[in-house]
């Protein structure tokens, strides 16, 4: 009768085991249970049965996704992310294309490899360096680098072409196993498998022991410096075997075939299970993500929907699969409902010790603030921190106009120069107030490239060169940019998602609106009066410069003056002490986006005044320069510090190191290698020492 007893809590315990495990591992199960309902949903719509050829085709489709997307994992188990990872595919694909002897028809396949892996490594040890060894964080660097990395592929490859040796593609778009095992099969299965073995490692658990706490983590002993390095490089070299493999499918060399990448690599983590912020999730669940996302785009196309429509899809299941994870019990949506629920439950009872000390607090805010506008004694007090952040970028931009009168000469005597400067100025300019608005709250706005697009593209269509169709084109495409930004908004405030998410969310919808509305190929131009504000003269100045010198002065009292630029400062610096405080947060935050669409929208008129239409890509090239201008500027990337005069000194600065680069003979690549350094040195000049 005793034994029995005695081995009764071991099948319990086994059970219990099992349970827990299986808890652990529901969204992969779940993930990959969604991809097995499409796949039968691919088949029940396909006229033909599934053959070995179509499970081939499409297990070699989605390995680059694939591939990419674990790499992508990595970082995130580590609490970063990494957007130079499509660039870094592109990096790799044009070495191998350009370096690769036309000739030699059977190059050793396991030596290119091994150049592609190395080739991503080494960027992931440039950004683990600086992430991991100086700190800096990880959206700066990896963007920095992402457009380092485009100017080094142009340098490697300015266009399509090259040459893939044919044993390259056979192998990796073969099969392992003749009709039964396609090799990018394998290859992702040796990928994971080095991952189950690698999670179990001391490397493996420090992972996620920092991607959850790195503070803790520190703490307890662990060197997160060279943990987050070692992640850094093993996820470039998952880039670089990516860039490999999509040479083998391509045959030849794309200096932009990485471009497309950010926002399906990231879709497929995020459906994966790989919770935003580190700690939770791992490279299995990623893989079905990557297939899910391929699968998706490939049903849309056999029902003869537009492929315009791919971007929306990618987007709208990155959310999808966002709010899924929401619904968790740690989630910072399920944190928030819990939160107002207490909160309502306070009031009704009565017990909210802050209800009573609202006003009170309201009252201390605005006596601060204005306090703060009373003159301190003497200047260098009252202005001193603010000078030590912005006048760097204004000393600069006086060496890169000394550099520019000896290089290229007639710049303090010729008016010419000023007048092209502050034209060219005017664009980042306008950008630095919303994006600097959204990084003074600690947020970032991904979705200004095709705000930029689809409000030229809007534009331009609209007026099709008819001066009275501005007036109501303009205000169109205003208020269509401040639903965008609402929707931004509402995604970070109500949803409490990640703004990095919520935007790069948007910027695929607007790019799939923006394809869908102009059917591929925008029309129209723009109108007489909008040429005339951005080319013309009035007494020999360009109209668009007195419009900027009131923008400015707006901008300047707006986020200095205002009681809704203080509210900024407050939530960058704490959002929780900013409510405390009586700062209504969501709405503040609702009108930081807002602002920042209507910002993208002007750029995006005034673009298509300057070159008389608009283009698809036209935003573009404004990513980057968005967010440099207000860094450099010395603004602190996560919130609460800067100053409007910084980030005006900073697009002045950017746009006369463009106008030095394009009056020499260096190729254009070398524009994005050096913004990317320039903005990698001024994060780091400008950061704020650590205290111990």
């Amino acid at each position: 009768m005793s034994n029995p007893e005695i081995q009764m809590p071991a099948p319990a315990a086994r059970k219990s085991w099992i349970w827990r495990e299986l808890g652990h591992g529901r969204p992969v199960v779940m993930t990959f249970a969604v991809l097995i309902v499409l796949l039968g949903l691919t088949s029940a719509i396909s006229p033909y049965p599934l053959s070995y050829f179509d499970i081939s085709f499409m297990a070699s489709g989605g390995a680059t996704t694939s591939l990419a997307a674990m790499g992508q994992t990595l970082v995130i188990l580590s609490g970063g992310f990494d957007l130079s990872a499509g660039a870094v595919v592109s990096l790799v694909n044009a070495v191998l294309a350009s370096q690769m002897d036309s000739t030699d028809f059977d190059a050793s396949v396991p030596l290119w490899t091994a150049i592609g892996v190395a080739v991503g490594m080494s960027v992931g040890a440039f950004n683990g360096f600086f992430i991991g060894f100086l700190r800096l964080q990880p959206i700066v660097v990896t963007l920095a680098t992402m457009f380092i990395v485009q100017g080094l592929t142009l340098l490697v490859l300015d266009k399509p072409g090259g040459f893939i040796s044919p044993s390259i593609g056979a192998v990796y778009m073969g099969d392992a196993i003749p009709n039964v095992l396609p090799t990018s099969i394998v290859l992702i299965g040796a990928v994971i498998l080095l991952w189950l073995w690698l999670k179990r490692t001391p490397f493996g658990l420090a992972l996620y022991a920092v991607g959850s706490d790195p503070e803790a983590a520190t703490a307890t002993g662990l060197r997160t410096n060279w943990i987050i390095f070692f992640t850094y490089v093993l996820a470039g070299g998952l880039y670089g075997l990516a860039g490999v493999f999509v040479s083998a499918q391509t045959g030849s060399g794309d200096p932009l075939i990485g471009n497309s990448l950010l926002l399906p690599t990231f879709a497929a983590v995020v459906i994966g299970g790989t919770r935003l912020g580190g700690g939770k999730g791992g490279l299995v669940g990623t893989v079905f993500g990557a297939y899910i996302l391929m699968v998706v785009v490939n049903i849309l196309l056999s029902l003869n929907v537009s492929a315009y429509y791919s971007t929306i899809a990618e987007s709208a299941v990155l959310i999808l699969a966002v709010l899924a994870g929401s619904m968790s019990k740690d989630s910072p949506l399920a944190h928030k409902l819990r939160g107002a629920r207490e909160y309502l439950a306070a009031r009704r009872k009565g017990t909210l010790v802050s209800q009573r000390a609202t006003a009170d607090n309201r009252l201390r805010f605005a006596a601060h603030s204005k306090a703060s506008e009373h003159p301190a004694p003497g200047f260098w007090i009252r202005n001193g921190v603010m000078l030590r952040y912005t006048l760097p970028a204004f000393a600069c931009l006086l060496i890169v106009l000394v550099v520019t009168q000896m290089v290229l000469g007639n710049v303090f005597t010729s008016f010419r120069y000023w007048d092209a400067l502050l034209v060219l100025s005017s664009f980042l300019a306008i950008l630095a107030l919303g994006q600097g608005a959204v990084i003074l709250t600690g947020g970032l706005d991904l979705s200004v490239p095709w705000m930029i697009g689809l409000s030229g593209i809007l534009v331009a269509g609209i007026v099709h060169g008819s001066n009275g169709a501005l007036i109501f084109a303009i205000p169109v495409v205003l208020i269509v940019s401040v639903a965008i930004g609402t929707l931004n908004g509402l995604g970070v405030v109500a949803l409490g998602l990640s703004p990095i998410v919520v935007t790069l969310a948007m910027n695929g919808l607007l790019q799939g609106a923006a394809l869908i509305y102009s059917n591929g190929t925008p029309d129209g131009f723009a109108a007489p009066a909008l040429r005339w504000m951005m080319t013309g003269e009035i007494a020999g100045i360009t109209p668009i410069i007195p419009a900027l010198a009131v923008f400015v002065i707006g901008a300047v009292l707006l986020l200095g003056r205002t009681a809704f630029g203080r509210r900024l400062y407050a939530i960058g610096n704490s959002e929780i002490a900013a409510r405390l405080s009586g700062v209504n947060t969501g709405k503040t935050l609702i009108g930081v986006y807002i602002m920042s669409a209507v910002c993208a929208a002007l750029v995006g008129i005034l673009l298509t005044g300057f070159s008389g239409q608009a283009s698809l890509g036209m935003g573009d090239d404004y990513l980057l320069p968005s967010i440099a201008v207000v860094v450099v500027g010395g603004a602190l990337i996560t919130g609460g510090r800067g100053h409007y005069i910084g980030m005006f000194g900073g697009a002045l600065l950017l746009t006369a190191m463009q106008t030095l680069l394009a009056g020499t003979t260096l190729p254009f690549a070398f524009r994005s290698v050096f913004f990317g350094l320039v903005i990698l040195a001024a994060v780091i000049a400008l950061r704020e020492k650590r205290t111990t």
